[in-house]
């Protein structure tokens, strides 16, 4: 890993304040015609003309120097308060509740669900007693589709009802929620506003899936080709989440990204890291476990960001027999390093 960070328990507020006090400039010129006018105006006074102020730029500053806050408190503590990697194994189950094919999230009836993720995490914790698990659940939330669309985008996003009702399940079960995002033929500057209403949440995190992200290719419908990112994406997906944290007071994010092939990520290595979201750089591949471990190995462990994940499948990885779904304890004992996110689709 590019960065270890030890764990700083407790879900605390970050306490990094975004107010601005504005000083008055110094070493201006003179003579102008609006200084001038702004001058006899106060002599006689009446009303000076305030200097318009650039309130983006003022904005951009006061979050610079609340990374640069966040960045000392990681260097002295460790980590921030609230993080939740490295100091815990997450477990998620993905898919869509809306959906019987999308993974075991909707595919199976709820409490049927929840009664095999109860077994899961048991499994993992039994494998590992070392580092407490935490469970997640991980809703694809923007989809992308088979038709384009009104506005010829490729992906549609859940409604508020179903989004609602699955941070109700993560509550309920004690989970924590991811919100996946496949943008088709749009991109994440169009699409991560929509979400982040439900970012403002403490216990809501996010997703981001490069193969069904399709707008540097234009007339492909998803499915036909294996979409891509580049660093800057997951750049600009970063710092959104880390001005979240910031005006928000919240323990910081942590971040997945979908990865099981090289050009699905591109420029890795210019991938900013900030204490204020957790980058987990997730394996998504399906198949017998020899190919998935060569996979992880090419695309997770020889090109590090922060934390590493791993997928299992339900359906595919047992296909054909004698394959099987890796274990936990297979999980841990032959990929390095040890991911931390562990997804079941």
């Amino acid at each position: 890993m590019r960065h270890s960070f030890l764990l700083n328990a407790g879900l605390l507020s970050l306490g990094l304040s975004l107010s601005l006090t504005l000083l008055p400039g110094c070493g201006s010129r003179s003579g102008t015609d609006s200084e001038k006018s702004t001058a006899d105006s106060t002599a006689t006074g009446g009303p000076a003309t305030p200097a318009p102020v650039d309130t983006i730029k003022l904005k951009m500053e006061a979050l610079r120097r609340d990374s640069l806050k966040a960045d000392s408190i990681a260097k002295v503590n460790g980590q921030l308060p609230g993080a939740i990697l490295p100091g815990h194994r997450i477990i998620a189950f993905y898919g869509n509740i809306r959906s019987k094919g999308m993974g075991i999230l909707g595919r199976e009836p709820k409490e049927q669900m929840f009664r095999k993720f109860e077994g899961v995490l048991k499994e993992w914790q039994a494998a590992d007693p070392s580092i407490p698990v935490q469970a997640a659940l991980h809703n694809v939330t923007i989809t992308a589709q088979g038709t384009a669309g009104k506005d010829g985008k490729w992906r549609l996003m859940n409604s508020k009802a179903t989004i609602e009702e699955v941070i109700s399940w993560a509550r309920e079960h004690k989970c924590i929620l991811f919100l996946d995002v496949q943008p088709g033929h749009s991109t994440l500057e169009a699409e991560l506003p929509k979400l982040e209403p439900y970012l403002k949440q403490p216990d809501i995190h996010l997703g981001i899936d490069p193969e069904f992200s399709l707008s540097t290719m234009p007339g492909v419908r998803p499915n036909q080709k294996i979409g891509t990112l580049d660093a800057k994406d997951v750049n600009f997906t970063v710092n959104f989440l880390a001005r979240i944290v910031s005006e928000n007071h919240l323990p910081p994010k942590v971040l997945t990204v979908h990865r099981f092939t090289r050009k699905m990520i591109t420029n890795y290595k210019k991938i900013k890291l900030d204490p204020r979201v957790q980058i987990v750089m997730h394996m998504d591949g399906h198949g017998e476990p020899t190919l998935k471990k060569d996979s992880y190995h090419d695309y997770i462990q020889t090109e590090p960001v922060q934390y590493t994940g791993f997928k299992l499948f339900y359906e595919y990885d047992a296909r054909p027999k004698p394959h099987h779904i890796m274990t936990p304890t297979e999980v841990l004992t032959q990929l390095t390093p040890k991911p931390l996110y562990i997804q079941y689709q």
